[in-house]
């Protein structure tokens, strides 16, 4: 079979016209799916029915240590939920704060507090006049969107397939002083799926930063959502927090994680890990934010799991629902463009996106295909600082909330979007 770059003149435009009829009859067919998001199914949803009816008196509001989770106090969380919390980060409870419902909030405020009182006594970030973030990219265009809000100057660096180009990194962090923090998504990276080896964690650990007040925003996000069982015991990433302790650099990471996508959306608990000293001065401001976070909600989760096999187990439930709808979007993938020469994509064990390279200048046009005829799609960019993919080329597929059937036809539109975009762009060349 011919590459698409290999056709003449005379096949792309025999080509063309077959394609616009068929792009004509998938406009009529009305779809209306949504592939934007990372959004669970109603279906994982209802794997945690029995979340809402664990607490069912108030006789079982108490924590293990007897305190009545219905009442104001332990801004740092309930003991038994920091220990399922640091469980599910492989860290330790002492290291662990928990908050309320999404990580994301944590970082926003991670980052707010350090424009505004400093990281540790530094200068507040207000005070600079320059602030810099390193943004490992194709990256989550939330973490981009919180730098961008505070006018911060973000850096692109490229991915690889063990994490950040660590040499790129190194440089900017060791050597600039504004460079204040990087985002990482080190296990099942959004989007591309990416599990930091243990050599790019060790470099994050040996960094020697210019600054003393970077931190390293680790977003761990997709520990445990794994797409297959045997995952969960081979997919390990190093600890980064024993890894800077090891390396003198207690100080400087942040940790998050959250149960958003465990339990259910908007309903779980998130947590940041740290160094003492840092959940230290994290702690000053957030006694004047908050009296305490929620309790009960806390009480909730490790009743309904009560512990991290719990949590695991539960898991793989997810990993059942989620498995078939990655596979019917890679099999339409290979089957359709496999041999064509106009695409790449990611095949993860884990997390919730599939990436996928059109031909550079694509990308956009893409997106805007799909979305005529009905499916909608994370808009081209975005999975760069300030929405600016120089390439025009990546785009997030998020299988996670339609059903399998709904992926293979979304699939199918979105392969043949990706062949008409790209055979009137090889014919304008």
């Amino acid at each position: 079979m011919k590459t698409y770059k290999e056709m003449t003149r005379e096949e792309l435009l025999a080509l063309k016209s077959e394609l616009e009829a068929a792009y004509e009859d998938a406009k009529g067919k009305g779809l209306k799916l949504d592939m934007s998001r990372g959004k669970p199914s109603p279906a994982q949803l209802d794997l945690a029915a029995g979340f809402l009816d664990c607490l069912t008196s108030a006789d079982c509001m108490k924590a293990e240590n007897g305190f009545d989770t219905r009442n104001y106090g332990v801004l740092e969380g309930i003991p038994e939920a920091r220990k399922l919390m640091a469980d599910i980060m492989s860290t330790t409870p002492e290291s662990v704060i928990v908050c309320g419902n999404a990580s994301l909030n944590i970082m926003y405020d991670t980052v707010a507090r350090s424009f505004t009182h400093g990281v540790m006594g530094e200068t507040p970030w207000c005070k600079l006049d320059k602030v810099k973030f390193l943004c490992p990219a194709p990256g989550y265009d939330r973490h981009f969107r919180i730098t961008e809000h505070f006018g911060v100057e973000m850096i692109t660096v490229p991915m690889t397939d063990n994490g950040p180009d660590m040499d790129m990194v190194e440089q900017y962090v060791n050597n600039d002083a504004a460079v204040k923090g990087i985002w990482c998504v080190p296990m099942y990276s959004n989007p591309l799926g990416t599990s930091y080896s243990d050599e790019t964690v060790k470099r994050f650990a040996a960094l020697k930063p210019a600054a003393k007040d970077f931190r390293i925003f680790w977003d761990n996000a997709y520990c445990i959502h794994h797409l297959y069982a045997e995952a969960d015991k081979q997919d390990k990433i190093l600890n980064i927090l024993d890894e800077c302790a090891k390396a003198g650099n207690p100080d400087m990471v942040y940790e998050f994680a959250s149960t958003s996508k465990v339990t259910f959306a908007g309903g779980g608990i998130s947590a940041v890990a740290s160094s003492q000293a840092n959940l230290d001065w994290i702690k000053k401001s957030m006694t004047v934010q908050t009296i305490g976070y929620d309790k009960v909600n806390q009480l909730r989760h490790v009743r309904f799991f009560k512990d991290i096999n719990g949590v695991n187990a539960h898991m793989m439930k997810h990993a059942d629902s989620m498995r078939p709808k990655f596979l019917a979007v890679l099999d339409v993938l290979e089957k359709e463009l496999g041999e064509t020469g106009i695409g790449r994509w990611t095949n993860p064990k884990g997390g919730y996106f599939i990436s996928f390279w059109t031909l550079p200048g694509c990308a956009k046009a893409v997106v805007a295909k799909c979305k005529e005829a009905g499916v909608v799609l994370t808009g081209a960019g975005a999975t760069y600082p300030y929405g600016i993919d120089p390439e025009d080329s990546n785009i997030r597929i998020a299988p996670s909330f339609p059903s399998p059937e709904e992926m293979a036809q979304a699939t199918d539109l979105f392969v043949l979007c990706v062949k008409l975009v790209t055979v009137e762009k090889l014919l304008a060349e």
